[in-house]
């Protein structure tokens, strides 16, 4: 590549804006950063097939367990997450997003996510892997 950090600072602009939206979501809707990301990680393991736990998810946004429990408890009191006993073992708590609070983020986030996807969708096979493999590289992906 002829100038790597034109790409590099495109990528922190991005990370830089998609940050602040996360910020502005929450603020809009009375969620404090931790909370998005709790939120993001229980969408991610659902999307991945990944049992999510309370223990799990304070393993992913790197939070004790007291501050795990009070921001489960803050979530469901929300109603943006449910507790439901794991069907192999009913003495272990699984945790998912309800259908409202995922509504609400793609509303808030379509405007992003939406050309984001149509970018991401345009790139060939190549491109993707040369793109998931940068990723990879500076992050968890």
């Amino acid at each position: 590549m002829e100038d790597p950090d034109r790409l590099i600072h495109a990528l922190r602009r991005f990370a830089f804006d998609y940050h602040r939206q996360v910020v502005d979501f929450g603020d809009a809707k009375g969620l404090h950063p931790t909370d998005v990301r709790a939120l993001v990680a229980l969408l991610d393991a659902e999307r991945e097939g990944t049992t999510a736990t309370p223990g799990w998810l304070g393993v992913q946004i790197q939070i004790s367990p007291a501050s795990t429990t009070a921001l489960v408890d803050r979530l469901v009191s929300a109603g943006h997450v449910t507790r439901v006993a794991d069907e192999n073992d009913r003495r272990r708590t699984c945790l998912r997003v309800t259908s409202s609070a995922k509504r609400m983020g793609e509303a808030f986030f379509a405007p992003v996510l939406g050309p984001l996807r149509k970018a991401v969708g345009e790139l060939t096979q190549t491109e993707a892997t040369a793109f998931m493999r940068v990723l990879g590289a500076i992050s968890d992906v």
